[in-house]
């Protein structure tokens, strides 16, 4: 790999595997995973329940640690950091969006948006013009003051999506975004988070075939090894673009 590419890496996980005891066995969710992504874009990791996906994408974001092997994102080994570190790295480098959506009840938009600027130690009047702004930007002007038991589905992942990128994060990690929305509401926030990979990079898993098409690279995963397509048993060493 050349020096550009891997100035341009944002993510490369080396050799990462994760095991947990089940009864008196030892079972790989994610057995000896060799993965590079780069700066900018939308991937897609695919798989049925049970894949590994979202244990893949919980270790990138240093919301778990691996087993065995190395997690680097934004050149950073993840898996070494203190937990100290590991609270900035996550404030400041990565931006997560679920599939419940885990937005405040009693915090408006608005508020919702601003809460993570907060504790990254922006300004109050910062917090309110980014925030106003990226709601803005995602059709939500006219629901900054409503709470979320007031908006639809759709709207409550837009506003979870303005949070996770509140921040100017160089990585938003989108596990089943669309879980619980219909196809329609799906659609629009697959199309936000294409925009939004424009300027940064989006890693999204989803077990839909379909919705994966929209990004611009596909990984595919299943018993915890990287497979090189949805029909596919053979494990792939690595896959990079």
């Amino acid at each position: 790999m050349n020096k550009l590419l891997i100035d341009n890496l944002v993510v490369e996980l080396r050799s990462v595997s994760k095991s947990y005891r089940k009864g008196s066995e030892t079972v790989d969710a994610v057995a000896g995973i060799e993965l590079t992504i780069q700066e900018r874009g939308m991937v897609a990791i695919v798989g049925p329940s049970g894949s590994g996906k979202s244990t893949l994408l919980h270790m990138i974001g240093a919301m778990d640690r691996p087993t065995r092997g190395e997690v680097l994102v934004a050149g950073q080994a993840v898996n070494r950091l203190s937990s100290g570190e590991l609270t900035r790295f996550r404030r400041q480098t990565v931006g997560f969006v679920f599939q419940t959506f885990n937005l405040i009840p009693n915090l408006t938009a608005l508020e919702n948006v601003a809460l993570p600027m907060e504790f990254n130690g922006v300004s109050a009047s910062e917090r309110s013009v980014r925030a106003k702004t990226l709601l803005e930007r995602f059709q939500l002007g006219h629901r900054l003051k409503h709470r979320p038991r007031e908006l639809s589905g759709g709207e409550m992942q837009r506003v979870a999506i303005a949070r996770a990128v509140a921040n100017q994060p160089r990585l938003v990690l989108a596990d089943e975004p669309t879980g619980n929305l219909d196809s329609r509401s799906g659609q629009i926030i697959y199309e936000l988070l294409q925009e939004v990979s424009r300027e940064r990079t989006v890693i999204v898993v989803t077990h839909s075939e379909e919705l994966a098409r929209l990004a611009d690279r596909v990984i595919h995963i299943r018993d915890g090894h990287l497979v090189d397509g949805p029909n596919s048993g053979h494990k792939v060493v690595s896959v990079t673009p």
